[in-house]
């Protein structure tokens, strides 16, 4: 693609580095960035730059947060005592968006895939197992999506937890095999979190 500035193909270049983006979309995005004030392009600029440099992780749960805690470890209304694991916070993004969830999570931070040089010490496994000797967690929620990788964290994490004497229970299967979380509609990712079953 030819364009009429260099500075307009590098925007284009670095906007199109984004999940979903391509080429032609990251152009007219340029394009309408350039047309607006200026103050409004300084102003989207400086929020993600903020963002980048100023967002921490939860010291409990490894979620997203603004402080040492995120909201939902903060909360006196949620039931600290019932531990959903996820892969990572768009997860719990999307479990939140049910509204049938009242518990605490525990970010993992990514699931084992070897094929991705990725073991279970470059997760937050560790401090899942002190949270439960320390913490009075009742049960554990394995929501991991059901693909190979997560089936995989899943039966590790069963084998890691289970000298804890926890309940371990994992989502019910309305999530398609070999699906994300967070693509699930609310109403059947609700369900799943509704309907979990032990996990033997």
């Amino acid at each position: 693609m030819n364009y009429p500035s260099r500075l307009i193909e590098d925007a284009v270049n670095e906007i199109s580095k984004l999940p979903g983006i391509g080429k032609k979309t990251a152009l007219r995005l340029t394009l309408h960035l350039l047309k607006r004030e200026e103050q409004q392009t300084r102003s989207l600029s400086d929020a993600l730059l903020a963002m980048r440099t100023q967002t921490r992780f939860c010291t409990r749960c490894n979620s997203i947060s603004d402080d040492e805690l995120c909201t939902i470890c903060k909360s006196t209304r949620r039931d600290a005592a019932l531990l959903c694991v996820v892969v990572d916070t768009r997860d719990v993004l999307a479990i939140e968006n049910t509204s049938q969830y009242t518990g605490v999570y525990h970010v993992l931070g990514g699931i084992i895939s070897p094929l991705e040089g990725i073991g279970p010490a470059d997760l937050h496994i560790d401090s899942l197992v002190n949270r439960i000797a320390q913490e009075s967690i009742r049960e554990v929620i394995l929501a991991l999506s059901p693909t190979m990788e997560g089936d995989t964290t899943a039966f590790y994490l069963q084998k890691k937890l289970k000298p804890t004497g926890v309940k371990i229970s994992t989502i019910a299967r309305g999530i398609p095999m070999g699906g994300d979380l967070e693509y699930a509609d609310e109403v059947t990712l609700g369900r799943s979190i509704v309907s979990r079953v032990a996990y033997d």
